[in-house]
């Protein structure tokens, strides 16, 4: 079996057996070095990075193939890239660049497989008289338009 091919083997293994983490990305180098990002509904624990790794270092044959081997967590200022990253950050802030270089920043409400929700809290002049009011706006965008998301970190 080639080595790309046994690698993604055992981590997709791996994942059947822990259905809360799911696989971002899948890297690996021409030397061979083997970089695995996961995140979890609930997060990713260094548990979770070490059983994965166990799951696929206990299972090859170093004698066979030399490799290096990192397994990670997708890191909270990381971009979202799948779905169901967005249902796990329901509640939270985004900041969204779009396709066509806007930017906004709300609460997300609601994430399901083509759109997301998002609650947008401005102000903007009022339209009789002077000063600013304050508006909620909930607004849907399809992830086809979303270039870059990522989550509002706040302290």
């Amino acid at each position: 079996m080639e080595f790309r091919n046994k690698i993604e083997q055992l981590l997709n293994d791996f994942l059947a057996q822990r259905e809360d983490l799911f696989l971002i990305d899948l890297k690996i180098s021409a030397a061979d070095d083997i970089t695995v990002i996961l995140d979890g509904d609930d997060g990713v624990s260094l548990q979770d990075c070490l059983d994965a790794s166990r799951a696929i270092e206990f299972n090859m044959d170093r004698e066979e193939h030399d490799f290096s081997l990192q397994v990670m967590s997708a890191g909270l200022s990381a971009p979202l890239s799948m779905p169901r990253q967005y249902a796990k950050n329901i509640g939270r802030d985004l900041k969204l660049l779009l396709n066509d270089s806007s930017e906004t920043e709300g609460e997300l409400v609601k994430a399901d497989d083509e759109k997301i929700t998002l609650i947008l809290r401005y102000r903007k002049p009022k339209e009789v008289g002077k000063g600013k009011m304050d508006v909620v706006e909930e607004k849907e965008i399809p992830y086809s338009e979303i270039k870059k998301a990522t989550v509002v970190i706040k302290f």
